[in-house]
């Protein structure tokens, strides 16, 4: 008999412009569009596994280990759902298929970063089980056309189905048949832009993207004027950066729209926190290097940015990954050795200092562990097809881990 099965990985995606309420709460229609940076999967990833069987009597999934409830009506139920309508009508056009669409599945899902930490594990997450479920059923769509699907499970998943500098259009129309993403530069064309996470923490956030930002939809008067005035420009200004390649542009509105976006969140009645004091610190070090660049004739190096938590993300070209990972160390001290995926630091390790100029008076230093560990990662591709081998559901249909 045949086994109907296919695993896919898709990558993390961090927003430059970010994506912050919805005008449609079931489709999940964005009330502006947004940017981001889709990051290098060899060190951020969700794997996928998903089997269609006859035998099988009711769709599961299971999430790092773990069975997850897939209730009617929620949005995995209405990504699996969609995924299988498209593959009823390619049935119907092709009445020699198989009947996949007619079979119950089982998913295996796992992550290999902490899940609902800030580091958007639904995106890669949603991304991943779209493109798994696209390549099981053998669907002819285009990223963009599954990106319509990924949406309804995790806004921010629609653009982690493609690599590089990918925009997701708010779109206009009501049934949000064109609030889809779209590729702005494939990886390749700006190879150069390397990305420094600093987890600062990976508990559970206190408030959830999904109700936080319900809240200040509903009580910010400040996120009206983002919505209306702020980011259609920002759009305009940071694609045509990306094209260009210029940084310094890049950088001044990467973190101009994460400021604006906490800005909200604080407007938000009552207020809500998603930084903490070893956020903003991270802010003012970023600050402060920038300065010394621009002082002495050059432009900014570094640009920060924040989604719904404490975790900061740091873009840069990669040859000043180096000073900058020697900075966070030198205010935030490691229990681990730093992982050094691309070589920079050679056999020395990293030693912990600041660039000449620095004032370092800016922040005091915080005790080890305050920044719990440090990922050097880059600009990466979209979602990836794996091979049979990689699979992680066992010969029964259950997670391999089980077994």
């Amino acid at each position: 008999m045949s086994l109907y099965q296919a695993t896919a990985s898709a990558p993390v995606n961090i927003a430059c412009i970010k994506y912050w309420g919805k005008r449609d709460t079931k489709l999940i229609l964005p009330t502006n569009s947004s940017l981001s940076v889709t990051l290098d999967q060899d060190h951020l990833r969700s794997t996928t596994t998903s089997r269609a069987d006859p035998s099988f009597t009711k769709d599961r999934l299971w999430l790092n280990g773990k069975e997850d409830e897939i209730k009617d009506g929620g949005r995995l139920a209405t990504c699996i759902a969609e995924m299988k309508r498209m593959r009823k009508e390619l049935e119907d056009k092709s009445p020699n298929e198989p009947k996949l669409s007619s079979y119950n599945v089982h998913i295996c899902s796992h992550n290999n970063f902490p899940t609902a930490a800030g580091l958007a594990s639904s995106a890669s997450g949603f991304a991943a089980l779209v493109k798994s479920l696209a390549t099981l059923y053998a669907l002819p769509a285009s990223p963009s056309e599954l990106s319509l699907i990924a949406r309804q499970g995790s806004g921010s998943a629609c653009r982690s189905l493609m690599g590089g500098f990918v925009a997701w259009e708010q779109g206009t129309s009501p049934n949000g048949s064109d609030s889809l993403a779209i590729q702005v530069a494939p990886r390749e064309h700006w190879e150069d832009i390397h990305a420094l996470i600093c987890v600062v923490s990976d508990d559970k956030k206190g408030t959830s993207s999904t109700s936080g930002m319900q809240r200040t939809v509903e009580t910010s008067p400040l996120i009206q004027h983002r919505i209306r005035n702020v980011v259609p420009q920002r759009m305009r200004d940071i694609s045509e950066a990306i094209q260009k390649k210029d940084f310094d542009t890049f950088a001044r509105i990467t973190m101009q729209d994460s400021n604006q976006f906490h800005a909200v969140c604080l407007d938000t009645d009552p207020p809500i926190f998603y930084m903490n004091d070893v956020s903003r610190t991270i802010i003012a070090l970023v600050v402060e290097y920038n300065r010394v660049s621009v002082e002495a004739g050059g432009k900014l190096k570094a640009a920060y940015t924040f989604d719904a938590g404490p975790n900061a993300v740091i873009y840069a070209p990669k040859e000043n990954i180096r000073e900058i990972v020697e900075m966070i160390v030198n205010y935030f001290p490691q229990a681990d050795p730093f992982k050094d995926p691309f070589g920079l630091f050679g056999t020395t390790g990293v030693q912990g200092g600041v660039v000449s100029g620095f004032n370092t008076a800016v922040a005091k230093q915080f005790a080890v562990g305050s920044v719990k560990g440090l990922i050097h990662t880059r600009v990466g591709d979209g979602p990836r097809v794996l091979g049979a081998e990689e699979g992680l559901l066992g010969p029964n249909g259950l997670p391999k881990t089980l077994l």
